[in-house]
């Protein structure tokens, strides 16, 4: 049946942008290792206006543990290296006058299951997104039961949705089993 099969593809759908929503959140949970990406959430007052470092420069990774920052414009360079003080990273920068360095410090036993423990915790809040849009979408089925449509093919329905939402929860561990690894290993 067409709606069934809607549903069933709105729910996968759905679950995607769960997955995606989680990468990009574990993508700034830091392994000690130098990513780009850590920068996003810095901004740099650049004529009047808030723009991102990302946006004003070119960022580049020398080697694992090392960021180069080299601005469009030498005249923003104090600002870019306050701003990433002032950020709560927790790095320092090397100005040199034509770019920044930033050197990722190894991550201490202790950082590294603070870290863990919130890849954990944004693990488990993509399972629970994943499992309220299950039961959004098993009340829509319910619904076309109500509706007028067989109870067996609801329930080969529902069954089918649980199946889709086991397999995400499924990689969501995976997910968090490759992050945890990334985290623990020196």
């Amino acid at each position: 049946m067409d709606e069934i099969n809607n549903l069933l593809e709105k729910s996968k759908g759905l679950m995607k942008k769960d997955i995606e929503h989680l990468n990009f959140a574990l993508s700034k949970i830091r392994a000690g290792r130098a990513n780009p990406s850590m920068l996003d959430n810095i901004y740099v007052s650049y004529y009047g206006n808030n723009v991102n470092i990302n946006q004003m420069s070119s960022v580049t990774i020398l080697d694992a543990r090392t960021l180069q920052i080299k601005p469009w414009e030498k005249q923003f360079i104090s600002n870019i290296e306050k701003a990433i003080i002032d950020s709560k990273l927790g790095i320092t920068p090397i100005n040199d006058g034509e770019t920044i360095k930033i050197i990722i410090p190894q991550l201490t036993e202790e950082r590294r299951i603070e870290f863990t423990k919130a890849a954990k915790s944004e693990c488990e809040k993509a399972k629970i997104a994943i499992r309220n849009h299950r039961n959004d979408i098993k009340e829509n089925i319910k619904n076309l039961q109500k509706n007028g449509v067989s109870e067996d093919i609801t329930r080969k329905a529902e069954n089918d949705l649980q199946t889709i939402t086991d397999n995400f929860i499924k990689n969501i561990d995976s997910i968090y089993s490759t992050k945890e690894k990334e985290l623990m290993t020196l």
